[in-house]
């Protein structure tokens, strides 16, 4: 059956490959529970796909770091009458496919069921048990647990995630964001059933979820499934505001010592936040900067005239409070200094010029000729779905996406950056080894 799916998925994927989808209508209605409820009808598939997301992302916490993922894991690991093995059975006798996630914002649960009944329904039968009755068996717990010790362990190993989570807890210090998604050793070992049970309580409840469906299914029947699934679940209350991200008093820098022959460099600051009004500008403004891959400043300027960095990219995350603007790169010990201030002289020089008008069109034709492709699959409309609710940006979203990119002009950008980023005031993380020129 999980064959006949993934034979299905491909042919779709290379059909779809091949010609240029019409922008979505997104459909939006509110269960009586409180669940927001995002829709777009796809019958040339007899595919479903339906996602949930919840306000139940690590930023959530609190002195428990760690406790969004581990609760996030363990959904699907058993449900209702039926342990985790059990569960994982039944799932594959439907041919559906079950996965969950979570961020620093979000936590998701997602389901991908042919749309004949005989499959659907079954699916759909496990997914409301996952969402209203997860069992959270102590074993289960702790074989999660020590997986994620593991995990904690080997990022240990990693000079990325070690700059991943140092550039972070600088740039957030105190705040939610700051925390270690995965958490630390002390705070998943202290970590209880109870605790858990207590975070799926709050969180993951009607009134805190968005839920997305994509799909050859009428609305009538997305109507129902949207109940079906969000009956069990409490009404609950939404997640309260996340504090406001302050903005970084003055610059500061960090080197993490680590054995390697390479080192990991990221520069930034907060940036913005979904819904911002200068998203566009920055988007397109970034793509010249280092969004942009093979034709991007940073690109030409420190791997191509220089050589100092096999890749080189730079991005904005906008997330509920101001995410971060990310610049990264990775370059021989020896050769970090010089990396850095090309690196920094670059970005002032963006921030204080803007793109010019040949890289500026380019960028807008790039963005534009290339949005097709990122609404080109059901699974990639069903996570737009989700962050178009989980933010409440407006439904019309996908349709004015290349009409918003072609207004940008080289003034909005370089306002934009001024307003954004001041180079005065970045986080700096290093990790490797001290400067090896002279050994």
């Amino acid at each position: 059956m999980k064959h006949y799916l993934t034979t299905i998925i491909f042919c779709v994927s290379l059909c779809l490959s091949l010609a240029v989808h019409a922008t979505p209508e997104i459909q939006h209605w509110v269960t009586d529970n409180g669940a927001r409820v995002y829709f777009v009808e796809a019958p040339e598939i007899p595919i479903l796909d339906v996602r949930f997301v919840f306000d139940a992302g690590s930023s959530r916490d609190g002195l428990e770091t760690g406790l969004a993922q581990l609760t996030s894991s363990l959904l699907g690991e058993g449900a209702g009458e039926f342990d985790a093995n059990v569960f994982k059975e039944m799932v594959a006798d439907t041919g559906a496919m079950f996965s969950t996630g979570a961020l620093r914002d979000m936590a998701w649960i997602s389901l991908r069921s042919l749309a004949d009944k005989k499959y659907l329904a079954p699916a759909l039968a496990l997914m409301e048990s996952v969402l209203s009755k997860p069992r959270f068996d102590d074993d289960t717990v702790q074989r999660r647990k020590a997986n994620t010790l593991v995990r904690i362990k080997q990022e240990k190993q990693s000079p990325s995630a070690i700059a991943s989570k140092a550039f972070y807890k600088a740039l957030y210090d105190k705040h939610p964001y700051a925390a270690e998604m995965s958490g630390t050793e002390a705070s998943v070992t202290a970590l209880s059933r109870d605790n858990i049970v207590s975070f799926h309580r709050k969180y993951y409840v009607a009134k805190n979820a968005t839920i997305a469906i994509v799909g050859a299914v009428t609305t009538e029947q997305a109507k129902k499934i949207a109940t079906q699934l969000s009956k069990g679940i409490a009404a609950g209350k939404p997640a309260p505001p996340l504090p406001a991200v302050g903005s970084l008093a003055a610059a500061s820098s960090e080197h993490v010592e680590f054995p390697s022959i390479q080192s990991h460099i990221k520069i930034g600051q907060p940036g913005i936040k979904r819904g911002d009004p200068d998203y566009f500008p920055l988007l397109v403004g970034n793509h010249v900067l280092g969004g942009g891959g093979l034709v991007s400043i940073l690109f030409d300027e420190i791997r191509d005239k220089r050589g100092l960095s096999y890749s080189v990219n730079s991005h904005f995350t906008p997330m509920a409070e101001l995410g971060p603007f990310t610049a990264s790169l990775q370059t021989d010990n020896s050769q970090v200094e010089e990396a850095i201030s090309v690196l920094r002289e670059q970005i002032s020089k963006f921030v204080s010029d803007g793109p010019t008008p040949q890289a500026l069109e380019a960028a807008k034709q790039n963005l534009i000729g290339g949005f097709p492709l990122r609404i080109a699959s059901n699974s990639k409309i069903l996570e737009y779905l989700g962050m178009i609710g989980f933010y409440r940006l407006p439904l019309d979203y996908l349709t004015t996406f290349p009409d918003h990119v072609a207004e940008v002009t080289a003034d909005d950008v370089r306002t934009a950056f001024q307003r954004r980023l001041n180079p005065e005031k970045m986080v700096l993380v290093v990790v490797g080894r001290a400067d090896t020129k002279d050994e």
